[in-house]
């Protein structure tokens, strides 16, 4: 199989990569710097470059979108840029690169992965610009998996705090740490093996019935009281 990562030098998208790998695909990753594992790569800034699709096979068995953005600030000190730049990174960025690769897709009828956040459906204090972001890639994954249906599968990972190079600042010290783990009712953050082993299952034959879902993996945060 021939997988497509955008934004794998780290964190979630990394981890991924790293897996398809191990489960023997070919992976292609698409991001700033060069990965930290075997696949195939092009420099890529989703902001202001396009994907050389002469990198990449013709047919793409599966996308994931993992780019995205930590900008926490109160309402009155968010600007209208802040929420421009959040938009970019997590919607439009994923507008792009779904554009841009659709015919790949389709040939081999494949299944997309995007990234929202748990602030998305459950309001969060200081998450105004990220969650509206997130809540439009939740739109998004139901609009898509409706008109691309039944060639193309599209889901999205929901996910709480995850231990990430994005949110070092969010868990930077012990004291962070054991907040952040006492805020979530399993009493622990997330790792990236947690949203990885997840994406790679949305990608793969096993879920081959599942379409138009947004899975919530957030230590039960979002449902639990």
């Amino acid at each position: 199989m021939n997988y497509l990562i955008i934004g794998a030098n780290s964190g979630i998208g990394n981890e991924i990569a790293i897996k398809l790998h191990e489960q023997g695909h070919q992976v292609y990753t698409a991001q700033r710097n060069a990965p930290q594992n075997l696949a195939s790569y092009q420099k890529f800034n989703v902001l202001e470059n396009e994907l050389d699709l002469t990198q990449l096979p013709n047919q793409i068995d599966g996308l994931v979108y993992c780019p995205g953005s930590i900008n926490l600030k109160p309402f009155n000190r968010l600007t209208t840029q802040d929420f421009y730049n959040d938009w970019q990174i997590n919607f439009l960025g994923a507008v792009k690169v779904i554009q841009s690769v659709l015919p790949n897709l389709k040939s081999s009828k494949g299944s997309i992965v995007l990234f929202s956040s748990v602030a998305a459906q459950t309001g969060m204090s200081f998450h105004a610009s990220v969650a509206s972001a997130k809540a439009a890639i939740e739109g998004l994954t139901y609009s898509l998996a409706a008109e691309f249906a039944p060639l193309i599968r599209v889901n999205a990972i929901a996910p709480s705090l995850i231990d990430t190079p994005l949110s070092n600042k969010l868990l930077s010290d012990e004291n962070k740490k054991e907040a952040a783990a006492k805020r979530h009712p399993l009493q622990k953050y997330g790792h990236v093996n947690d949203i990885a082993s997840m994406a790679c299952f949305l990608l793969g034959k096993d879920a081959s019935f599942i379409t138009g879902q947004i899975i919530k993996i957030d230590g039960g945060l979002s449902n639990i009281r």
